[in-house]
């Protein structure tokens, strides 16, 4: 029997990346998945992939920090599958500008990230929440980052908008422990993703530091993200709840 028979998933932010490789591993553990995304094209690709690898899944274009649509989605999950057991509340975004110090952040920066990053989070486990009490329990895991432990110059908002997670999961974790809901984070370091090589833009200087800051001596790559997500979503990690786990090479242990 796969880790995950009969369960139903939803990955936000499936459209690819990390994402998208949860979603195929959950698939791979025999759940059915929810892909949610803004991008239809990817999220739609995520979902032929799953079915030619003999899964099943279906998209549902969300923008995380709308709440009517969140709404809208976990009421679709639902609706499909009967049931929402896992989330992996993974959907977010980088900073759009270059490094700035605090007071020259934009307002409208600030407000992107703490709205998707931050927002998005809690309004995905106000609805969820809910269907899992119904069925006795569930699993949730958010993806914050390094930068959701420790700080980093220049990226104030960005830093802010992951501790946030953090702390919104502790507090999740605490509240709903009794009720058979756990609830963890994880916080991976630099991973292969289209928007790390968008950032990166085929500067090898500027990749030979990032990889540099990983004592391992390189980037992850987004299946190894994916796997430590989906384990924390299964019963192999009944006991684990309110933890952030950071999936970082080495990273933070540095202190770099």
């Amino acid at each position: 029997m796969k880790e995950l028979e009969d369960k139903v998933a939803l990955v936000t932010g499936g459209s690819s990346g990390i994402g998208r490789a949860a979603s195929l591993v959950f698939v791979r553990e025999a759940a059915k998945v929810v892909i949610a995304d803004i991008q239809v094209n990817g999220g739609e690709e995520t979902v032929w992939m799953i079915k030619e690898a003999g899964g099943e899944a279906i998209f549902v274009k969300t923008d995380v920090s709308k709440g009517d649509q969140v709404e809208a989605l976990i009421k679709k999950a639902v609706e499909t599958y009967g049931r929402l057991d896992c989330a992996f509340n993974n959907a977010g975004v980088e900073a759009a500008q270059a490094l700035a110090l605090l007071v020259d952040s934009p307002e409208e920066e600030f407000d992107r990230l703490i709205s998707i990053n931050l927002k998005g989070v809690w309004l995905c486990m106000k609805y969820e929440i809910p269907e899992m009490l119904k069925q006795g329990g569930g699993a949730i895991v958010n993806t914050s980052s390094v930068a959701g432990l420790v700080g980093f110059q220049l990226s104030a908002p960005y830093v802010a908008s992951k501790h946030g997670v953090v702390g919104l999961t502790k507090a999740a974790a605490l509240d709903y422990a009794k009720a058979g809901i756990r609830v963890n984070a994880i916080c991976p370091g630099v991973t292969r993703t289209p928007l790390l090589d968008a950032l990166i833009g085929g500067e090898a200087e500027l990749e030979a530091q990032i990889v540099g800051v990983h004592p391992i001596g390189r980037i992850a790559k987004p299946e190894e993200i994916a796997e430590v997500a989906v384990w924390l979503c299964s019963d192999k990690a009944s006991f684990v709840t309110g933890h952030a786990m950071a999936v970082d090479g080495g990273l933070v242990a540095s202190g770099e």
